[in-house]
């Protein structure tokens, strides 16, 4: 027997579903900022060094996943030389480190790495290191950016066809649990709910398959490996996935209970025997609902970034009510659209429950995406020079020109459901006062809704009077709104297209970031040419010094003469010293040896950064020889 203590439990038992939903999905989520970036790495890049090191280091801006091949260190000969896949380094989150193999020859080694960011999109990357001196090298790395293969383009078709979905099957629920229960009997709504359900099942089964050669690179049967696919699973992209194919399966339970008949045909407004979803389905909607939302918060930008825990309710509450606004436009539309009288026209009362619903959702989209806004861009400026900040221009125009549709259409809806024009309809004036709400999405109403008299327009009678000059401009009227609010739709599936860009674009202000770190990085090898001319005819030309990586620590060091043409000049000795004039240091003799053609050292220790004083010692005779000076930038270790 019902209790009344039933409903007040029913709000909690959903609160602890999404609750518990979280816990699973955000238990290991931890700060960082969406879409990593390399920071630096040991061996440096470009470093030349005297001896094999026994490890390869990597640092990122953010903790990173690693796979099996995220790090692959290739001899000048094209050779795997690190045998086991790559680790975090003393347990921190943002490096990956791979042991190398004991031996290493002389020769120049490639470092090839792709590993995936918090916010579940791959990056990757490739540097090289040398040991003993340069060399040729035959090792072959991808040109082609993370996410561009075939795989990599299959995910952003089926993630733009699961936001879909989702908009879809939000949409048309939240229309009829909260605008027309009545609407969930009628074909088109049962359609769209059924569409949305199932173009969000199999994305999200494509995009559960997909995601394991998406993040290592792989061919599109890398698809099907088991073992790939239970790796997946066991991630955190993987994980939210399965979890919102269960949801789903408790979505399609919750749908059989929208399919109930509508109003009488004889009551056009669908008040008699309306059926009403009661208080315990509209929240296990709610709930399920909020769950799916989060299946995408808890492992894209969201979860990445400052204030997550902010960040990820303010993305549930975003894609609600996109889904809410969009999808309910999407069934709207749909039911203004029918041709012939099978069915009970909508509504006056739902356009007026469905424009409070969608300025609701308006005014939640607008305040959760100005917060994203800043929290993902950071500053006025990233907004222009990053790719991030200009796709969010795009959306933002479209969203702009979808509300400026939307008001012509809630003006068109204003004059259909004049109760001038609906004299003795019963109920009309309620659902005209709705309309003349403020409202900030497209609202309408069929023929129907404001006459119900046999013969007016849209009552379903296909016989009767001839219609009046008034009926006739409602009819007029009518058609606009059907076009305004299809219009409306076509810009809101504009909006979520580029929607799905985004959120596989790095953040600007996590490009921002990536962008500093390169900078305190420095170029990672450091280039002086300096004329030199000892007095003698056919004794002068130039002295190229090439120091790597140019920053505090070990630094290798290697001079070349050229002559006034340009050709390789051999001469009996080369002296290098370094002097940093502002702090009193030096000068420190590298101690250059002949490497027959050039001469070089690979163990120069520069205690700090700043500017030096490179001076260099050219003898080109048993006498003549010529001392020039020229400053060189050192740069301080990346943090």
């Amino acid at each position: 027997m019902h209790t009344g203590s039933q409903p007040a439990r029913t709000p909690l038992a959903v609160l602890a579903l999404v609750a518990a939903v979280a816990a699973l999905l955000l238990g290991g989520a931890g700060t960082a900022s969406a879409h990593s970036g390399l920071t630096g790495s040991d061996p440096a890049e470009g470093s030349v060094l005297a001896s094999p090191p026994p490890y390869v280091t990597l640092t990122f801006t953010e903790t990173v996943g690693l796979s099996e091949d995220s790090v692959r260190v290739l001899s000048p000969d094209n050779e795997r030389v690190n045998p086991r896949p790559a680790q975090h380094a003393d347990g921190r989150g943002n490096t990956g480190r791979v042991a190398l193999a004991d031996g290493l020859a002389q020769g120049t080694y490639t470092v090839a790495w792709r590993v995936v960011s918090a916010d579940g999109h791959p990056i990757s990357g490739a540097f090289v290191f040398s040991v003993g001196k340069p060399s040729e090298t035959a090792a072959e790395v991808p040109d082609t950016a993370a996410g561009d293969t075939a795989a990599g383009r299959l995910h952003g078709v089926f993630r733009h066809a699961a936001y879909s979905g989702l908009a879809l099957l939000v949409g048309a629920a939240a229309f009829v649990l909260l605008c027309w229960p009545g609407a969930g009997a009628l074909r088109p709504v049962r359609r769209l709910l059924a569409a949305g359900w199932a173009a969000l099942a199999v994305s999200t089964a494509a995009l559960l398959l997909l995601r394991g050669p998406y993040e290592t690179g792989g061919p599109l049967t890398a698809a099907f490996d088991p073992a790939l696919l239970g790796r997946t699973a066991t991630g955190k992209a993987g994980g939210a996935l399965v979890v919102r194919l269960l949801l789903l399966g408790a979505t399609a339970v919750l749908m059989l209970r929208l399919r109930r008949p509508a109003g009488r045909a004889g009551e056009p407004d669908g008040r008699a025997e309306e059926w009403s979803p009661g208080r315990r389905v509209r929240w296990a909607a709610a709930g399920l609902a909020a769950c799916l939302a989060l299946t995408w918060a808890a492992a894209e930008h969201a979860a990445a970034g400052i204030q997550v825990p902010l960040a990820v309710p303010a993305s549930v509450l975003h894609l609600l009510a996109m889904g809410v606004w969009l999808g309910g436009l999407v069934t709207l539309a749909s039911l203004l659209g029918r041709r012939g009288t099978a069915g009970p026209a909508v509504p006056a009362r739902a356009v007026g429950r469905f424009s409070a619903l969608a300025f609701a959702a308006v005014a939640v989209l607008s305040g959760t995406g100005l917060y994203q806004s800043w929290r993902q861009v950071g500053s006025w400026e990233a907004l222009t020079t990053t790719s991030f900040g200009r796709i969010l221009l795009v959306k933002s125009a479209a969203v702009i020109l979808m509300l400026w549709a939307a008001s012509f259409s809630r003006r068109l809806a204003a004059r259909v459901l004049d109760p001038a024009g609906a004299a003795g309809a019963t109920g009309a004036d309620d659902g005209a006062e709705g309309v003349r709400e403020p409202a900030l999405a497209a609202v309408g109403t069929a023929a129907a809704g404001p006459a119900p008299a046999a013969g007016a327009p849209g009552s379903g009678a296909e016989d009767g009077p001839p219609a009046t000059p008034g009926e006739a401009e409602g009819c007029g009227q009518r058609r606009r709104l059907r076009r305004t609010v299809a219009a409306e739709a076509a810009l809101g599936v504009l909006v979520l297209t580029v929607t799905t860009v985004l959120t596989g674009t790095q953040p600007g202000r996590a490009a921002v970031k990536s962008a500093e770190a390169a900078a305190a990085r420095g170029p990672q090898v450091r280039v002086v040419t300096v004329p030199f001319d000892t007095g003698t005819a056919g004794h002068r030309g130039t002295v190229q010094i090439t120091l790597s990586p140019g920053r505090v620590g070990e630094n290798s060091v290697e001079a070349v003469v050229f002559t006034e043409d340009g050709g390789l000049a051999a001469v009996p000795e080369i002296r290098l010293a370094l002097t940093q004039t502002d702090l009193d240091i030096g000068p420190i003799d590298a101690k250059l040896t002949d490497r027959k053609g050039y001469w070089a050292a690979y163990d120069l220790r520069l205690p700090v950064p700043g500017e030096w004083t490179a001076a260099v010692t050219v003898r080109t005779g048993d006498i003549d020889q010529a001392t020039v000076r020229a400053p060189v930038a050192v740069t301080g270790r990346p943090k």
